[in-house]
C-alpha cells in the first residue's frame, strides 16, 4: 500500500520539478533579453521617426532612421553630421502621436521595441544638423547669404531645401560663439526648421548641450524607396579652420 502510494505521488512530483524548471530557463531568458535590450539601447543604436518636416529632404516626414550611439563616442561629432537630441528646454511644443505605419513598418518597429532598439521618446527628441562646435564663431550671413564658421564661408546649397531663387542660409541673421560642450544646430529646411535660431531668447541661447545628443543619424530605413545612409555633406564644411 505505501509502495503504491509512492509510486502514484512520483509523477506530480516530476512534473512540479519540470515546470519549475522550465520557469528558470524563461527568468533566465528575459533576463538576458532585457541585459542585451539595455545594452543596445543605450550604447549602440536605436530607431527613430521623423515628426516634422525641418530636415526635408534629407530626412521627410515619417522616416524611420537608425541612430549610432557608439560611435561618436570614440570620434567626437563632426560638422555636417545629422544628429538626434533630446529636447534641452523649450523646444517642443505638445507633439501628436506617432502616426501608424504600414502593417510591416508596425511589425518591425513592434520587433525593434521589444529588443529596446526603437525608442518609445521619439516625441521627446529633435533631429537637426550640426553647424557650430564647441569654440566656432558661427555668423550669417555673408555679402552670398552664406554662414561663415570662423570666418570660412560654407557652401550649403547640396543639402539645403530652399524656395527656389532664394539662396540666402537663413532669413534670419545671427552671430554667436559656441561654448564650450554645447553646439550650434540648423535643419535642412531652413525656412520650416525651429532650431538654434529661434531659441536664442531662452537660458540656453539656443545652443544643445552635447550631453543631450543621442547620436548621430546614419540611415533611413522606411520607406523601402528611400533606404540609404544619410550624408554629413563633410566636403562642405572642409575648409572651416579650428576656433581661435
Amino acid at each position: 500500500m505505501t509502495s503504491d502510494s509512492t509510486t502514484e505521488s512520483t509523477p506530480p512530483l516530476k512534473r512540479r520539478r519540470g515546470f519549475l524548471i522550465f520557469l528558470r530557463d524563461v527568468l533566465v531568458i528575459v533576463l538576458i533579453a532585457a541585459l542585451v535590450s539595455f545594452v543596445v539601447k543605450t550604447f549602440v543604436v536605436r530607431s527613430f521617426y521623423i515628426p516634422s518636416a525641418s530636415m526635408e529632404k534629407t530626412l521627410m516626414v515619417n522616416d524611420r532612421i537608425l541612430v549610432d550611439e557608439l560611435t561618436p563616442r570614440w570620434t567626437d561629432y563632426q560638422r555636417g553630421d545629422v544628429v538626434v537630441f533630446k529636447d534641452p528646454g523649450g523646444w517642443l511644443d505638445a507633439q501628436p502621436q506617432t502616426p501608424a505605419g504600414p502593417p510591416l513598418v508596425e511589425a518591425i518597429d513592434w520587433i525593434l521595441t521589444v529588443v529596446g532598439i526603437s525608442a518609445s521618446d521619439s516625441q521627446d527628441h529633435l533631429v537637426k544638423r550640426i553647424i557650430g562646435l564647441p569654440g566656432d564663431h558661427v555668423v550669417c550671413c555673408n555679402a552670398l547669404g552664406q554662414v561663415t564658421i570662423n570666418g570660412d564661408p560654407v557652401d550649403e546649397l547640396s543639402y539645403l531645401n530652399l524656395p527656389e531663387g532664394d539662396t540666402a542660409a537663413s532669413n534670419d541673421p545671427f552671430d554667436v560663439v559656441v561654448p564650450e560642450d554645447s553646439l550650434w544646430l540648423l535643419g535642412d529646411n531652413r525656412d520650416r526648421s525651429r532650431d538654434s535660431r529661434e531659441h536664442q531668447d531662452l537660458p540656453s541661447g539656443g545652443f544643445v548641450p552635447i550631453e543631450n545628443v543621442v547620436g548621430k543619424a546614419f540611415l533611413t530605413t522606411w520607406p523601402f524607396d528611400r533606404f540609404g545612409t544619410i550624408d554629413g555633406h563633410h566636403d562642405s564644411f572642409a575648409g572651416v579652420p579650428d576656433p581661435e
